[in-house]
């Protein structure tokens, strides 16, 4: 019969073992939460402000967890082989090999599915709420706590070869990288979702200028210009929304919206022609073209704007840049029924080409038997070429002659109909080489 101070500390390490449970769920949702969706129940529910802070400094925290957790199953299954050895080989003749193979077996057993199955299981499926709960106790114990564990971790990094983690082992990025990786090379997700997260890690290391639409293709209007106008632009370019500009490219006053045009022509028949563009525009929202684009897309989220304007750091316009630039760097390229996959150089015979408008210029160059210097001229494509010789972005009908060829902006493609294609043909003796026009 087990003595009654035995069966005490079997019910304080069956405590032990719900307390490590708590801890490790704990740890689990600190990990687990999301911290967009802390900000937005912050609004409402001023303990979530708390977890705010948590989050922060989210490795303490995890740290204390781990460490209070491991204390206490270790505690635990001290006094259960303690109590196991004693009972079993002082009331039932075991040998004490035995009473400690059987105390290692349940606490395995207690271990893994209390401590290792059930706890991280609630942890991830209710994050939110379990994380809110254990905030309060979290900063106590941190507080309590945190300089031991910060102790601890100089200790484990100086017995470690190497560097190690100033602030402990905890889940960095490029650990969850390879858990990724993991995952894809086990078949739990697809090829296509693990490129989808690696691409969300690399938006904090992606700035705006490398996603933006540069200024040479991009549409502008003056302010001047009437309603009808820019409808017109709006329709042949295919754009929805034109930057608006007063002198110059880099004084872009606002942006005007082809559904504010059509409205109001709608509701007014005679707008197209006596109004003008500036008194439709929007507000422009502005950013540098250094911003990350993860910033970026968390500004225009909560600015409920889908276009800025990306200036340099001189104060000029860079380009434009749109949340749909932003998405596809997470989820590829987007394109609908009417974006077609066409080689960079296709032969028509005749001396006639069909060009990809993102060829480079100093291999259209050589197509042609013309000496084209990409940094003499300042672009890179074809299509900034004809710009620069246009003295405007290229839509689609514009032509210019260029070393007795004709260069045709010829192909609209996409939700954004930018010119995809240019048709490049010989100019006969009738032409006039060199001239440019559209």
């Amino acid at each position: 019969m087990m003595s009654a101070s035995d069966g005490w500390l079997v019910l304080l390490s069956i405590g032990l073992v719900l307390l490590a449970g708590l801890l490790v769920s704990a740890e689990t949702a600190f990990g687990r939460v999301s911290r967009g969706r802390i900000e937005e129940l912050s609004r409402e529910n001023p303990k979530a402000l708390r977890l705010l802070r948590i989050l922060n400094d989210r490795p303490r925290y995890i740290n204390v967890m781990l460490f209070l957790s491991t204390v206490a199953t270790v505690t635990a299954t001290s006094l259960v082989t303690f109590v196991l050895v004693e009972w079993l080989s002082g009331e039932h003749g075991w040998g004490v090999g035995g009473s400690l193979a059987l105390a290692v077996v349940i606490m395995v057993i207690v271990s893994y599915v209390a401590l290792g199955v059930a706890p991280r299981t609630l942890g991830r499926q209710h994050a939110d709420r379990i994380a809110l709960a254990a905030a309060r106790p979290a900063q106590f114990l941190a507080a309590l706590l945190g300089p031991l564990t910060t102790l601890l971790i100089v200790i484990g990094n100086a017995l470690t070869p190497g560097r190690g983690f100033r602030e402990g082992p905890f889940a960095t990025q490029a650990e969850l990288r390879e858990l990724v990786d993991m995952a894809e090379a086990d078949d739990l997700i697809e090829d296509e979702e693990r490129q989808m997260i690696h691409s969300v890690f690399e938006l904090g290391d992606t700035f705006v200028k490398e996603v933006m639409v540069p200024r040479t293709e991009v549409v502008f209007i003056e302010r001047t210009k009437s309603i009808r106008q820019a409808i017109s632009l709006g329709l042949r370019s295919g754009f929805s929304r034109i930057p608006v500009i007063g002198e110059s490219a880099d004084d872009v006053v606002g942006v005007v919206y082809l559904k504010d045009m059509v409205k109001r022509t709608f509701e007014h028949r005679d707008a197209e022609h006596s109004e003008r563009v500036e008194s439709l525009m929007r507000p422009t929202y502005f950013v540098p073209d250094s911003k990350p684009v993860d910033a970026l897309l968390r500004d225009m989220q909560s600015a409920r704007v889908h276009m800025a304007i990306a200036v340099d750091e001189y104060g000029g316009t860079a380009g434009i840049v749109t949340i749909e630039d932003v998405l596809e760097e997470i989820v590829g390229e987007i394109a609908d029924e009417y974006d077609t996959a066409a080689p960079e150089v296709a032969e028509l015979g005749g001396g006639s080409y069909r060009l990809s408008s993102r060829l480079h210029v100093e291999d259209f160059g050589e197509l042609i038997g013309a000496q084209i210097d990409a940094e003499q001229e300042g672009v890179d494509t074809v299509l900034g070429f004809m710009a620069k010789r246009l003295g405007r972005v290229p839509i689609v009908g514009a032509e210019i002659e260029v070393n007795g060829h004709r260069l045709t902006a010829e192909q609209g493609a996409g939700r954004r109909n930018k010119v995809s294609t240019i048709l490049v043909e010989p100019i006969g003796s009738q032409g006039s080489p060199g001239g440019d026009h559209d």
